[in-house]
């Protein structure tokens, strides 16, 4: 459990973050994902460069339309902000369920989506939001839909010379209602079956309803198939049921020592009813 020998850079900005850059370098915000690694050896960068103390990649903004998390905000700061709860209520109520206190005070939500962890709580979060992760290279920063940032197992979007800046999460109209649930690793805090919905529509509608799920698949996905299901539907018992029994359609459902597939399968099925349910 002893990392492997390492420079340590503590960068003022992200220009200087990224001049620092080198092929075996790793941005250090957190540390909750990249620590761990390393001390297991399974990632050994011969350079840390700290980004944790960048002020530009901290603030949560308001800009109209829609609102910018830094990408080294922590998630106590994303669950509590109010800026953040009366754009999009679910980010900050899944950001209250990741980890525990301690990891929510220092772990930031762009670490989080850059590890891309499989049973991650922010891949299913920012794929119901529609949000868009702005990432810096340099050649310049450039946008990335989350539908298609996370790429496979661990796997995103985001070049080897690149970081994340920011993230930008577009408000929800006025009648919508989103909520985030999951089923937890006890010991992590992980979630073994995460679902976010978003719904822009009055209570009991359906309006453009959106439904992500995590921790089933090699990465988050959208359930286009849930959706698909509910089109045109009133959110009833019924249509409710009918949809999260397809919250595994056309998807390769991962199996490990927390859950076998089937479980993982039956789980899906249980907590898109629930976040259905709670939208209703």
């Amino acid at each position: 459990m002893i990392p492997s020998k390492f420079q340590y850079k503590r960068a003022k900005s992200v220009t200087d973050a990224l001049s620092m850059l080198s092929n075996d370098a790793k941005f250090l915000a957190g540390g909750h994902s990249l620590l761990p690694a390393m001390k297991l050896r399974l990632n050994q960068p011969d350079t840390l460069i700290d980004i944790s103390r960048i002020e530009e990649l901290k603030e949560i903004k308001d800009e109209g339309d829609h609102i910018i998390i830094g990408a080294a905000a922590t998630h106590h700061d994303v669950a509590y902000s109010t800026i953040v709860k009366e754009a999009c209520s679910m980010m900050a109520s899944g950001a209250e369920q990741i980890g525990d206190i301690q990891v929510r005070n220092a772990g930031t939500i762009g670490g989080s989506l850059a590890h891309a962890d499989p049973a991650a709580d922010w891949p299913a979060l920012v794929i119901a939001a529609e949000a868009t992760i702005r990432v810096q290279g340099p050649d310049g920063s450039r946008d990335i839909p989350a539908a298609s940032y996370f790429t496979g197992f661990y796997e995103t979007a985001l070049a080897d010379n690149e970081m994340i800046t920011e993230i930008h999460v577009p408000k929800l109209p006025a009648g919508s209602s989103s909520v985030y649930v999951k089923f937890v690793q006890p010991a992590s805090r992980f979630a073994i079956v995460g679902c976010a919905v978003v719904n822009n529509a009055d209570a009991g509608e359906v309006g453009n309803i959106k439904v992500a799920i995590t921790g089933v698949s090699e990465m988050a996905y959208r359930a286009h198939a849930v959706e698909d299901e509910l089109m045109g539907q009133v959110l009833s018992e019924e249509s409710i049921e009918r949809a999260a029994a397809r919250a595994t359609d056309h998807v390769d459902i991962l199996s490990d020592h927390y859950a076998s597939e089937k479980y993982r399968k039956h789980l899906a099925q249980v907590y898109v009813k629930k976040a259905l349910e709670t939208i209703k």
